[in-house]
């Protein structure tokens, strides 16, 4: 976990700080996978958007990785990828394998739960993929994920 903190430019002091820098964050983004995923989860369990997200964020990635590697080699994403594999990991050999790593060892750090644990259910996977798919929120995704890669994400994310 030291890393988390060795590579932070300025520690985030409270819960308005993280609120702030996200807004700011979003305000200057096209919004994604994540994002769009996480609406229509929200929508069907009664958990915080903010630890949906955190859930899904290293099985979207991967999946976008993936599913760039086979269907758009040569996008920009990937070396988007890269670059933050080594903002956050401080490592200029850092890869998107150890980018994942990093995010799934902030998200225990943090104790972020499953979706499964906040209450979707296995059955519910390909109802939030197809709802999903059709979220505007996709738009931003760097590739389009299909809904068995959406379902991928949610086996996941769901903690199984």
């Amino acid at each position: 976990m030291g890393n988390i903190q060795a590579t932070a430019a300025a520690p985030l002091h409270s819960s308005e700080d993280a609120d702030d820098f996200g807004g700011i964050s979003l305000a200057n983004a096209k919004l994604g996978a994540v994002h769009g995923v996480a609406g229509v989860v929200g929508g069907m369990v009664d958990a915080p958007h903010g630890a949906v997200c955190a859930a899904l964020l290293a099985p979207v990635v991967e999946a976008n990785v993936r599913a760039l590697h086979d269907r758009d080699p040569d996008s920009p994403a990937l070396d988007r990828y890269a670059a933050v594999a080594r903002l956050l990991t401080g490592r200029d050999d850092a890869t998107v394998d150890d980018a994942v790593a990093w995010l799934r060892e902030t998200v225990a750090a943090l104790d972020v739960p499953s979706l499964g644990a906040v209450g979707l259910q296995p059955a519910q996977y390909a109802e939030v993929a197809e709802k999903s798919a059709r979220s505007s929120s996709m738009q931003g995704n760097p590739v389009a994920l299909t809904g068995d890669e959406l379902v991928g994400v949610l086996r996941v994310a769901g903690g199984g």
